[in-house]
């Protein structure tokens, strides 16, 4: 059995130059909450048997096995080993998924998994993969961008452009009040800001008071890599759909951000051993692909296999914390699971607070977690969707404290 025992993650700044986290590494950020976790639960990081991160884009500044290069930097000793895995935009939430399969097949009993993206240092896309960059990989497999993903699945279900604007609206609402309320202030670790005397944590891509009206006149964000040629790979790759009506803008699409996040999991003998009460259990997870065109449906049925593997259903979740990968599939998400609003991102999502790619996952399990016990529920499920179609879910139930 794998027990979550702390979480901890950054605020999530703006992945531009003028970001509040710009000045700060991907190891800057990973190093500050690997201090932090020590510290608050008087951890000894030798216990530690792995770190496992999910990071999206591996070269530059945040290549080179990351997880072991912020081992060593932390001060956690020669002994404790590290990993960086990539799933794409999947990548965080799969390292805890990884992570709790092997403490529950006995190969690690004290493990941090997470997960770090610093986009505004190492852009994305700056891997130069063949799936982005080769002519022939990309028509042979129908790669497009993952905006075009989403105005395909917004044309096919024919949700209006007022449907997702509406969804933009709300996400910031709840991001906004969550913040007001202080619903974040247990896990979020502040680092020092630019200026060096100011401290960061928030999440700055929230904008409060968003309406429809502010945002009715935004032009679609991907009409243009339409026309380049994406359109022509989605009408060969699925004629049935007749032709794309770019409807998402950037209101209605994730921002990208920089963030870490970290969550100390274990078994039973870790939780005795360092004195920490277990927040919650890992019950199951679910990793899946589907038609990587069609692309972004991958997290709900992730989420839809994992519930079933835990032998529940949806009506069992009290929270549904699900990666905003364009207003449309929440949208469809939120239909097809009957994930009202008030389970479904209670506290807003990525459309609102950022998307960082590597973290986000991480950030979503832990942030479950935290509203589980806000709320007194039971259950909960974090999905992400990925590039190429992949998909990762977890199921979390909270433990009485």
């Amino acid at each position: 059995m794998t027990y979550i025992l702390d979480y901890v993650r950054t605020g999530r700044g703006r992945a531009s130059e003028r970001g509040g986290l710009h000045h700060l590494s991907a190891l800057d950020l990973v190093n500050t909450l690997q201090h932090f976790l020590v510290e608050r639960n008087d951890l000894d990081a030798g216990r530690v048997e792995d770190v496992v991160l999910g990071v999206a884009s591996q070269v530059g500044e945040q290549g080179a096995d990351l997880a072991r290069t912020a081992n060593l930097l932390a001060g956690w000793g020669a002994h404790v080993p590290g990993v960086t895995i990539n799933r794409f935009c999947a990548s965080g939430i799969d390292a805890v998924a990884q992570t709790a399969a092997r403490i529950n097949a006995g190969d690690v009993g004290l493990a941090v998994a997470g997960g770090v993206e610093s986009v505004s240092r190492v852009p994305i896309f700056s891997d130069d993969g063949a799936l982005w960059r080769d002519p022939e990989v990309v028509r042979a497999v129908g790669s497009v961008h993952m905006g075009i993903a989403a105005d395909l699945n917004a044309t096919a279900e024919g949700w209006t452009r007022e449907q997702l604007d509406s969804y933009a609206v709300e996400t910031h609402t709840k991001a906004a009040r969550a913040w007001a309320d202080g619903v974040f202030d247990g896990c979020v670790v502040p680092l020092p800001a630019a200026d060096g005397v100011a401290s960061f944590a928030t999440d700055e891509l929230i904008r409060p008071g968003t309406t429809m009206a502010a945002i009715a006149d935004l032009p679609p964000a991907f009409a243009e890599l339409g026309a380049a040629g994406q359109d022509a790979l989605v009408a060969k790759a699925h004629p049935e759909v007749g032709p794309l009506d770019h409807r998402h803008t950037v209101a209605t699409s994730p921002a990208m951000a920089d963030a870490a996040a970290l969550l100390l999991l274990g078994d039973d003998g870790a939780a005795e051993k360092t004195g920490m009460r277990p927040r919650g259990r890992i019950v199951s997870s679910a990793t899946c692909s589907v038609d990587p065109v069609i692309m972004l449906t991958a997290g709900q049925e992730a989420t839809e296999r994992a519930i079933a593997r835990a032998g529940l259903t949806p009506a069992d979740m009290d929270v549904f914390e699900f990666a905003e990968a364009f207003a449309a599939l929440c949208l469809r998400f939120r239909r097809d699971l009957d994930a009202g609003a008030e389970r479904m991102n209670p506290n807003g999502g990525t459309i609102a607070m950022g998307h960082a790619f590597g973290a986000t996952g991480a950030i979503m399990v832990g942030g479950m977690l935290e509203e589980l016990e806000r709320r007194g529920g039971r259950y909960g499920v974090a999905a992400v969707s990925g590039a190429a179609g992949l998909g990762v879910a977890v199921v979390v139930e909270r433990l009485a404290g």
